[in-house]
């Protein structure tokens, strides 16, 4: 039960939170393995949280999302006396009774002291979740407080209000000792107040996301560069996607591939945009963004050798193994004239009917369809319909003249 961390989990945190553009994530990864099973409970505390997500850990880790053994682990760490367990377990709603009994500590307050005692020695970890008690309203249960505790509801309010602000001089401590995920609580605090007890203050969380990404987070630098982008500051944002990406964060080479296939905020180079699709895709095979704007290169020889094959592969990549529609007319038009992948007329349907916005092409290929009765049940005149919805599209006119309308009114194909 020392307030000392171990040099495992010093090493661990710096891999991990503080300096995670390295890439050392696994071998920390494996590190806090060694020393949890060795007994070390802080170890086993930060392990729980490499297993929470994203949320928690830097999705350019990779590590592997498990809540069920990130809770076992938690639930761990606290029998084997790590103060940081505790409070961990109790901002993630996962200290019942049964598992406080075992913690070796007399109190809650007395695992937040040993907590405070790291945090005041500069780890910047604990700062971050001393932070997060006051945040989140967690000193309560570690004071064991209620509105009952106090004459009245003023009094109550006075106490929250002394307690929840001292958060923002945690999580920049915090901050600036590495753990960029202070930001995103900083911000939440700054934008939003917390009821009527702490006001918004928006204009101190404006540079929260450019000190976090000048510190060197990838994922901060993304999301610094989709605010600069948001701003209309679209050199600058390409800057730091190309920053993130190089960092290594998961989605930002695709970003950058993005910015140069559409000539945003910079020329647009199409040779450079396929090949940071294709580094996105290396790490990502089903990256939906990656997928669609790599087939639509394919699809018209853009930056690459027209190559239909590809196309079709790519952007039914992200419709079937992502849910994405947005390339749903390139894989009508592919499977309508059976380039890159077999003609199937049910198929094209399928892609058709997925489509959100108006193309006079995808009316052609549905009149095509219903008037000659090719993997639906034949309908002349819906298929005319689509047609002369199509407008003056040339191979709509020209499949026109193989229908006549009787004086009955009736559609029929000539003879």
């Amino acid at each position: 039960m020392s307030v000392a961390l171990s040099n495992e989990v010093k090493q661990a945190l710096q891999d991990i939170y503080y300096n995670e553009r390295t890439g050392r994530g696994k071998e920390a990864l494996a590190l806090l393995e060694r020393a949890s099973a060795a007994g070390d409970g802080d170890a086993t505390c930060v392990l729980a949280r490499c297993y929470c997500g994203r949320q928690y850990v830097w999705a350019g880790h990779g590590f592997p999302e498990d809540d069920d053994k990130a809770t076992a682990l938690l639930h761990k760490s606290v029998e084997q006396g790590s103060a940081l367990g505790v409070l961990v377990a109790l901002r993630s709603r996962e200290l019942p009774p049964h598992i406080q009994k075992k913690m070796p500590f007399a109190s809650l307050q007395e695992a937040f002291e040993q907590v405070l005692e790291l945090a005041r020695g500069g780890d910047a970890f604990s700062q971050y979740v001393v932070g997060n008690a006051y945040f989140w309203w967690d000193f309560l249960s570690i004071y064991e407080k209620t509105a009952d505790s106090f004459p009245n509801h003023a009094a109550f309010k006075a106490y929250l209000k002394e307690n929840i602000s001292q958060c923002e001089e945690w999580f920049w401590k915090a901050l600036r000792g590495g753990m960029y995920l202070a930001a995103n609580n900083l911000n939440k605090y700054y934008r939003e107040g917390d009821e009527d007890i702490i006001a918004p203050q928006p204009e101190k969380a404006r540079d929260l996301y450019k000190i976090a990404a000048e510190a060197g987070h990838p994922i901060t630098q993304a999301i610094y560069a989709d605010d600069l982008t948001e701003a209309g500051r679209k050199e600058e944002a390409l800057l730091w996607y190309k920053k993130a990406a190089e960092g290594g964060h998961p989605g930002a080479w695709y970003d950058v591939g993005r910015c140069h296939f559409n000539g945003v905020g910079t020329e647009k180079d199409a040779v450079y945009a396929v090949s940071c699709f294709k580094k996105e895709l290396e790490k990502n095979p089903i990256h939906t963004g990656a997928c669609n704007l790599l087939g639509k290169a394919y699809f018209f020889g853009d930056g690459v050798p027209q190559d239909y094959t590809r196309a079709y592969q790519y952007l039914s990549t992200a419709y079937y193994k992502q849910d994405s529609t947005w390339g749903v007319f390139y894989l009508a038009k592919c499977s309508f004239n059976g380039w890159g992948t077999p003609q199937d007329y049910r198929k094209t349907m399928e892609f058709l009917n997925k489509m959100t916005f108006y193309n006079p092409e995808a009316d052609y290929m549905r009149g095509f369809i219903y008037a000659r009765g090719l993997g639906v049940p034949e309908d002349i005149k819906k298929g005319v319909e689509f047609l002369q919805k199509a407008g003056d599209l040339p191979c709509a006119k020209e499949e026109l003249r193989n229908y006549k309308k009787s004086l009955f009114g009736k559609w029929s194909r000539r003879a």
